[in-house]
């Protein structure tokens, strides 16, 4: 019952006549009524259906067993699902998250490798009702992409996709090669809440941003932009930079970038803390692409590997159009969670 007192308090919060007179801390609070009220709701009519089942099962009435078995079946599933998600308990599990996708130094197999793995995590968000927003992308010469950024939104986004950070490595028969050799290529894969200001203790000077405005590339024609809408934000101290060209307005663009830019930061800062304790404990290797987190084979046969649990699946098709929730799953039980 923590969590149904815990959201009728923050009702009653709620109807306090001042809870609007700061918008931003009240949003956040209405961001976790609807997340626990969700929640609340579903765990409450799946207790009310194990109820009715309880109910038509002690009717003893053989004409209803298909029926029963099938809602019954239903029901673990939910149960699964609901209790997995119980587990993503980390400090933005709840959060929408930001994925971005770079392609190794490989050319265009490795391009085009990168545009597969966006394919994918496209429609394993479609697959779990998720929206995304392609906040900015960078085609390849030839094929593919060399890189992407996407905003992914849904409950629980960024405390599932975060299992997905890392190197993905591919092995197939090259379609770019004219002898058709086997080829490996790598993309690396980036997973970052989406944090607000409040959220975070992370301070931005704006002195240490340089901001640079462009135009935003486009496919041609009416796509192109006539004004310089996209955005470029360097922060000065750490060297990183962060692009948005999505939008039609600077204003948004802007807006955006910074959201990226916080949660590079929040990330910098996790990494440092992490990297600190591993000294510590004489465990620190520095993470190189050729440690890659799940590898893809399609040639000499078909295999899914993630190396950091060993689960794997023999249908990579399947995977690369989006069924990857028994990764992430295993990877989340698993306990190897940072």
């Amino acid at each position: 019952m923590g969590k149904q007192n815990q959201l009728s308090q923050l009702e009653k919060d709620i109807e306090h006549p001042d809870f609007w007179n700061d918008s931003t801390s009240a949003q956040k609070v209405m961001k976790t009524v609807s997340n626990l009220r969700d929640e609340v709701e579903g765990w409450s009519r799946l207790r009310q259906q194990v109820r009715d089942l309880t109910d038509l099962a002690g009717l003893d009435d053989e004409s209803l067993r298909a029926d029963l078995e099938t809602e019954i079946k239903k029901v673990e599933s939910e149960l699964e699902k609901r209790s997995f998600a119980a587990m993503l308990s980390g400090p933005f599990d709840h959060d929408d998250a930001i994925l971005a996708i770079h392609a190794g130094a490989g050319g265009t197999d490795y391009q085009d490798w990168a545009e597969m793995l966006q394919r994918m995590y496209l429609r394993w968000i479609e697959s779990r009702g998720f929206t995304a927003e392609i906040l900015d992308m960078t085609p390849g010469e030839e094929a593919g992409i060399k890189s992407v950024t996407v905003a992914v939104s849904g409950q629980y986004a960024f405390g599932y996709l975060r299992s997905e950070k890392g190197v993905h490595r591919l092995v197939r028969l090259s379609p770019f090669d004219a002898a058709h050799r086997r080829h490996t290529s790598f993309a690396l894969v980036e997973v970052l809440p989406q944090v607000t200001m409040d959220e975070v203790d992370i301070e931005i000077n704006p002195g240490d941003i340089k901001m640079d405005v462009f135009r935003s590339s486009g496919a041609g024609g009416q796509n192109v932009q006539k004004n310089a809408t996209a955005v470029r934000l360097t922060h000065i101290p750490t060297g990183i930079v962060v692009t948005c060209q999505n939008e039609r307005s600077q204003t948004q663009n802007r807006e955006f970038a910074m959201r990226i830019l916080r949660a590079r930061l929040v990330e910098l800062k996790r990494a440092e803390r992490e990297e600190e304790r591993a000294v510590l404990r004489g465990e620190y290797t520095k993470a190189e692409w050729g440690s890659q987190i799940r590898s893809y084979v399609l040639h000499p046969y078909q295999m899914v590997k993630d190396h950091r649990t060993d689960f794997q699946v023999g249908n990579a098709q399947s995977v690369l159009d989006g069924d990857l929730d028994a990764f992430m799953e295993d990877y989340l039980k698993s306990g190897d969670v940072k």
